[in-house]
């Protein structure tokens, strides 16, 4: 769906009225291109006077993602990122820092740039002061997020103590392209479950050789999972309703996959789906929980099967589907569960009882669900704020203009963001990254 809107405030007209009038003026957004370096331009790298802790891990982590680094900025010069390893500061005095590093190398961003701050998370600290900074940042950050503009992010990651080494696929994501549409978030590596060492993938192809199963993949975000797992190397079982049959073929037919048609809702339809990865592939990585349902009707106007509906699709059939692959032992070591909630999981919406509902479950599937898996399995769910599909083409005028300029990009994020962020939470390197709920809204003003 295009915005007329973004493409004319692009025109010599448009810019002026964005200048005087004081419109939103979006940015076009860089996305990431097969073949593309993950960087391309150089990135700032400092840290806190007393000397953090993820120095080394950080350097290499850039060496091996070919992402070139300096540790002083130079006048003139311009750059694609900044990154501060803020693990050092241990008291709200040393906050400051923050402004030392910043303030100077803020104008020498190019559009589009990446900020990173690297922590620690603040149960894990050694003080209450220290507890106090470290929980600081979130605040640093988020605002920074909303400063910065011209199609740039910024991120909090926080990195548990025994988990410094864990954080390259997670940088490669953030630091790149593939971000376009993340920003004001908070990533935790390493906090909850299993820290097993990660594998070390061709960071070209880090899906390869992997199984992906991939549900509501004939159309829109599930189409675009599928086709992006696909270009990170993954083999692609396509899942959806039977009245999307031929869609669904036609997509995996372009990519070389698998398909599966049924009603995930369905008795059988875990044991089905659980059947045919273990036969017909030998077990499955990657589980995407993307199919859903809206059924929107404010609640004193809301039938019984209207509301059951969207939290059987939304929310009980990945439970059900979840629960079984696990017991059948068809999600591989090291495997990856992903689901699916949504901005309105957090913020709440107006006639979505229901399937907010759903999507605040997704959420607290992820939280039960993250401490109890073994093998190096995690469970994570990206939260899409407002996404152009066609179900968003629909929406009233006004209202999906709100949706678009309410967030630090000033405009609606593509399917393609949604499914750059699931292929990081896929990749084998993310083995820490466990229990994160990461909302691609382009740091919408709404919610947490």
């Amino acid at each position: 769906m295009s915005d007329r809107y973004q493409s004319l405030i692009h025109t010599p007209v448009g810019q002026l009225l964005a200048k005087n009038l004081g419109l939103p003026n979006p940015v076009d957004l860089e996305r990431y291109t097969e073949g593309d370096p993950l960087v391309q331009g150089t990135v700032v790298v400092g840290g806190d006077s007393s000397g953090g802790r993820l120095g080394s891990s950080l350097t290499g982590a850039l060496d091996e993602l070919g992402i070139a680094y300096v540790d002083e900025a130079t006048d003139g010069a311009r750059y694609k990122g900044l990154v501060f390893d803020a693990t050092g500061i241990t008291s709200s005095d040393q906050l400051v820092e923050l402004q030392h590093f910043f303030t100077p190398k803020l104008r020498s961003l190019e559009t589009n740039a990446r900020i990173v701050v690297l922590g620690t998370p603040p149960e894990a600290t050694g003080t209450p002061g220290e507890r106090v900074a470290q929980r600081a940042l979130e605040g640093f950050t988020r605002s920074l997020g909303k400063e910065v503009g011209r199609g740039s992010t910024v991120q909090l990651v926080y990195v548990a103590p025994d988990a410094d080494d864990a954080i390259t696929s997670t940088l490669g994501f953030l630091l790149s392209p593939k971000s376009a549409y993340v920003s004001g978030q908070v990533v935790r590596i390493g906090a909850v479950g299993s820290s097993d060492p990660a594998e070390t993938p061709d960071w070209t192809h880090p899906l390869a050789g992997k199984v992906a199963l991939v549900t509501g993949a004939s159309r829109g975000i599930g189409e675009q999972i599928a086709r992006v797992l696909h270009r990170d190397g993954a083999t692609v079982i396509g899942v959806d309703v039977p009245q999307a049959a031929e869609e669904l073929h036609q997509v995996m037919k372009d990519i070389g996959g698998d398909h599966l048609t049924l009603d995930i809702t369905a008795k059988d339809a875990p044991a089905r789906m659980a059947h045919h990865v273990k036969t017909k592939h030998g077990g499955v990585d990657i589980v995407v929980h993307n199919a859903g349902i809206t059924r929107d009707k404010r609640l004193m106007n809301m039938k019984d099967d209207v509301f059951a509906s969207a939290i059987s699709v939304n929310l009980t059939a990945p439970e059900r589907i979840t629960a079984t692959l696990l017991e059948e032992k068809a999600i591989n070591p090291n495997g990856r569960i992903i689901g699916v909630a949504s901005i309105a999981g957090i913020a709440g919406n107006m006639g979505q009882t229901n399937y907010a509902a759903s999507k605040a479950g997704v959420i607290g599937f992820v939280e039960a669900t993250a401490p109890e898996l073994e093998d190096g399995i995690t469970v994570n769910a990206v939260a899409p704020g407002f996404i152009e599909t066609k179900m968003t083409a629909a929406v009233p005028l006004m209202t999906r203009e709100v949706g678009r300029r309410l967030n630090s990009m000033q405009q609606g994020g593509q399917p393609v963001d949604v499914a750059e962020t699931i292929a990081w939470l896929a990749n084998p390197a993310s083995t820490a990254v466990n229990g994160n709920v990461v909302r691609v809204c382009g740091q919408m003003m709404l919610g947490a």
